[in-house]
């Protein structure tokens, strides 16, 4: 089970709290957890990530344990806290301009 931290705007889409929990399979990498996240809350495909080629959208980031992993790849195993529920996946709407 992790835990997802969702920006406003997309837990009013999504109908849910701050943070939501979730069951995703082994490796927990951010695709897994994204597709959990989908499958769970169909409202939000196409929102995080591009539906057609599975790419983050620009203005969205993705941070865990104090690291931004938004440029890591997808599949690249999370960290063991936030595999364990320990720690959030935080899902941040980026800001752009100056």
């Amino acid at each position: 089970m992790i835990r997802v931290v969702l920006p406003h705007h997309l837990r009013t889409l999504a109908n849910v709290g701050k943070e939501i929990e979730l069951e995703v399979s082994e490796p927990v990498t951010l695709t897994t957890a994204l597709n959990a996240l989908e499958a769970a809350y169909p409202l939000l495909r196409g929102t995080i990530r591009d539906r057609s080629t599975g790419q983050r959208r620009p203005l969205i980031r993705f941070f865990a344990c104090g690291q931004d992993l938004s440029h890591e790849s997808p599949d690249v195993p999370l960290p063991a806290a936030v595999a364990s529920g320990a720690e959030p996946l935080l899902i941040v709407g980026a800001m752009a301009g100056g």
